[in-house]
């Protein structure tokens, strides 16, 4: 391994097969370190992986290009290298992600949405506190209905790995808690520093108090319009949903972090009722 100006440069001349244990269950360890052991001859065996439908999603994919993969009784992923991978043709699985923000918008601003083309199951966790939040939740094989509740009722989360709540939608929830009668507890127990949306929330009169991993929200009444900047991807998007349940005009700046992981936001938001549009719009 070498340290060139801020970069690491890793070299080998031939990869060997090994078992890994993860200190922590990261979603893009486990698809990288998969990834690169598909091609390494011999048997590489992986502990304490991820769990989430992404990973097993690239599994499959992988098995598709004539990868072997498999899972023992006891969850370890096993791997024995072949030396070539082969052309496929693989859909990739529903982002649960952008399901989940969704289905946070239309409980935030009182609306009624129905989410095609997603997996419930995917978001089992947050379906169970959007109804003890107040919501009516319906869903079929491959839809999600949800109609916001008159009052949101508060509702603690704690992120943790899959199935537990995913970090990715503590932003929204808590942009959602905003509103609630009464007060709840954010924990984020996956990243530090990741409530960064969280001040510009209280620009827009919400009521949070940080303390190290915990965010304590006391609902109000309404949420007030002002200008916010977005600091990373769901922070935005969390945003965006708090100007959607404002009365007024607000404005989100920086929103090219929210282009990172939710194609065309402003029309599909548009498309349920929003006013929104985008100024100096990025083009790809």
């Amino acid at each position: 391994m070498i340290l060139n100006e801020g970069n690491i440069v890793l070299k080998a001349k031939k990869l060997a097969p090994t078992k890994i244990i993860l200190s922590f269950p990261s979603v893009g360890a486990t698809q990288n370190l998969l990834m690169c052991a598909t091609l390494i001859k011999g048997k590489t065996v992986f502990e304490n992986i991820a769990r989430e439908p992404e990973v097993f999603d690239l599994i499959n994919a992988l098995k598709t290009m004539g990868a072997k993969i498999c899972m023992d009784q006891q969850g370890r992923l096993i791997v024995e290298g072949v030396d070539k991978l082969k052309g496929m043709h693989h859909t990739v699985c529903a982002d649960r992600i952008q399901t989940g923000t969704f289905l946070v918008a239309g409980a935030i601003t009182k609306g009624e949405i129905t989410i095609k083309n997603c997996v419930p199951e995917d978001n089992e966790i947050l379906l169970e506190y959007l109804q003890e939040a107040g919501a009516k939740i319906t869903t079929g094989k491959d839809w999600i209905k949800i109609k916001a509740p008159k009052t949101i009722k508060p509702v603690n989360i704690k992120t943790a790995p899959f199935p537990g709540f995913a970090t990715d939608l503590q932003a929204p929830w808590l942009a959602l808690m905003t509103l609630a009668k009464g007060s709840a507890e954010v924990s984020e127990d996956i990243f530090e520093n990741r409530f960064m949306h969280a001040p510009e929330l209280v620009r827009m009169g919400a009521n949070i108090v940080i303390e190290k991993n915990v965010a304590k929200v006391t609902g109000v009444a309404k949420l007030t319009p002002a200008t916010v900047m977005a600091s990373d991807l769901r922070g935005g998007a969390a945003l965006v949903l708090a100007a959607l349940a404002a009365k007024g005009q607000s404005c989100v700046e920086r929103v090219y972090h929210i282009d990172r992981g939710y194609e065309e936001f402003e029309q599909k938001l548009t498309a349920l009722g929003a006013e929104i549009k985008r100024y100096n719009p990025v083009q790809i």
